[in-house]
């Protein structure tokens, strides 16, 4: 079987999980802790990096922070994960769904402001494959009416919006460590505060609530109860595995986009005989190659298409169920119909495996078993 996903492992994660072991610090902000966040803030120009359990932790921090309550809504696309909906729903507040743009798969920036109203506070892109959304006009919109910005960039550490990382542009940013992702520690997250006058309120909510941070500092002689928190500090021992791979960023990034490349330039005749369509980077995002998706005519092509695939020891996947279509979404008032682009695009996206494990000889394989299967 050629997975989907596998880990790809760099040479140090062991020694420095080790080196944690023996220090015997492996609960929160230990040294790996404080590195990996340095090494973030530094390589990616950011004022602050607070590591996370996940990437859903961090979306509950933001959505802390922002100070969302019931009656406040948020607007975001509807092709996501469900963490990025359940932090609005969590405070009380409610998402409020936009469709996409079928040429980027992000939200339709133009169809924004239609959706605002008094109620609103904030706007969530997501930045589906590490490809970016147009932040320029979304920041445009943000500043006119006054509204805030959590980059949803779980799918986009290391990748650009022109000449800034995904993450840094907006008042939040919030990635994701977990093991499909690029740069992983099986389970973990970052939340990013871009706003000076936010950092020192999410120490404390990152905390329980407590300002243990300044304790640690040695700023203050004990520590208390301040706000409201949880428990989002992620233990040093997954931290040492990610600064491991952290410190491998831009090979990593590399690797990916020339498997990227591969299938791409293998596939493009498919799309010429229109068969399918490949991914469209716009000309301001400079992707971290997190997914390549094929995009067929139609469902039953795209589940013929998968299961030949199946059948042949590929392991291709499909991806969100729309938000707005599940449960929980019909539960908020939406239906099926309300974001047609959306729809389709979900029934009819393929994803391809895309880790660094994969061999030339199997990439190949792929693109040769896809000819033959569509």
């Amino acid at each position: 079987m050629i997975y989907f996903n596998k880990i790809y492992y760099t040479s140090r994660e062991l020694e420095y999980m080790n080196q944690a072991i023996i220090s015997s610090k492996i609960s929160g902000d230990g040294s790996f802790t404080k590195r990996a966040q340095k090494l973030i803030e530094k390589k990616f120009n950011t004022k602050k990096v607070l590591l996370t359990t996940s990437a859903s932790a961090a979306l509950d921090m933001a959505a802390i922070l922002l100070d969302l309550k019931d009656g406040d809504e948020v607007i975001m696309p509807s092709f996501t994960f469900v963490s990025s909906a359940n932090a609005v729903l969590l405070r009380g507040a409610k998402p409020i769904f936009v469709d996409i743009n079928p040429d980027t798969l992000n939200i339709d920036v133009d169809k924004i402001e239609e959706k605002i109203n008094s109620k609103t506070k904030a706007i969530m892109p997501v930045h589906y494959a590490g490809h970016s959304c147009n932040m320029d006009k979304l920041s445009y919109i943000a500043k006119k009416y006054s509204l805030k910005i959590i980059e949803d960039a779980a799918q986009a550490v290391n990748a650009k919006y022109k000449d800034k990382y995904l993450g840094t542009i907006g008042d939040i940013g919030c990635y994701s460590f977990h093991e499909t992702k690029n740069y992983t520690c099986g389970e973990g997250g970052a939340i990013i505060l871009n706003d000076e006058t936010l950092i020192e309120r999410a120490e404390i909510v990152r905390e329980k609530g407590t300002n243990r941070s300044k304790f640690f500092r040695g700023e203050i002689d004990k520590y208390t109860w301040i706000d409201i928190g949880s428990s989002f500090v992620i233990s040093d021992i997954l931290s040492a595995f990610l600064l491991a791979q952290l410190e491998k960023m831009d090979e990593i990034l590399e690797k990916r986009k020339k498997i990227y490349n591969m299938y791409y330039k293998g596939l493009f005749e498919l799309e010429k005989r229109g068969m399918l369509k490949l991914p469209k980077i716009p000309d301001y995002s400079f992707s971290n190659y997190h997914i390549f998706y094929i995009l067929l005519n139609s469902n039953k092509q795209r589940n013929k298409l998968m299961d030949s695939l199946k059948q042949k020891g590929i392991q291709a996947i499909f991806h969100y169920i729309p938000l707005h279509e599940s449960p929980m979404g019909q539960k908020l008032g939406y239906k099926k119909g309300d974001f047609p682009i959306t729809e389709k695009i979900s029934r009819n996206i393929l994803r391809l495996p895309l880790h660094l494990n994969l061999t030339k000889k199997e990439i190949n394989y792929i693109i040769n078993s896809i000819y033959e299967s569509i």
